[in-house]
């Protein structure tokens, strides 16, 4: 190395020149650093970093059906080619979410008159839950039938001095 002259990464300032060269003894530019109210000829000794987190999934955007009949009636009355489209672009819309919504307007589903949220469809497999309840009912009933006839005969062992333990044995033989 000649004695006069000095190597790019003796100078300083000379990181910021990732390989390229510049004429001897002229600093590398200052990086311009960014302050929080945007202005960046004011010095600031702290960096503001923008936050690196990233969201899991966005928010699902939702239309209320007056929207929805609104739209389709906009894209109805379009009558040059690209209008469609640009209607499209302009509201962030994408053309299968308006078909779903034209089917939907077919069904009547996006009428004033139907509800927002469509209600679970009962199992038609399975039996109601009136006819279950009526079910459960009879079946209380009848166990605390059977165990009135068990005390009754129970009450009428002991007035006869006969032993159920020996009945049982007798059976099992």
């Amino acid at each position: 190395m000649i004695s006069g002259q000095t190597s790019e990464g003796d100078q300083p300032g000379a990181a910021g020149t990732e390989g390229g060269r510049r004429p001897t003894g002229v600093p590398a530019a200052p990086v311009p650093e960014i302050r929080p109210d945007g202005d960046p000829t004011v010095p600031n000794s702290q960096l503001i970093h923008a936050d690196p987190q990233v969201l899991e999934r966005p928010a699902q955007r939702k239309f209320s059906n007056a929207y929805r009949r609104d739209i389709l009636r906009q894209i109805a009355a379009c009558t040059k080619e690209g209008q469609v489209g640009a209607l499209l672009r302009r509201e962030g819309l994408y053309s299968s979410l308006v078909s779903h919504w034209r089917r939907h307007e077919e069904q009547g589903r996006l009428n004033d008159t139907a509800k927002e949220r469509r209600e679970a469809k009962p199992d038609a497999t399975g039996p109601s839950l009136s006819q279950l309840q009526r079910e459960n009912a009879r079946l209380k009933a009848r166990l605390q039938q059977a165990e009135l006839i068990l005390e009754i005969q129970k009450k009428a062992s002991e007035i006869l001095g006969i032993s159920l333990k020996t009945l049982d044995n007798e059976r099992s033989d």
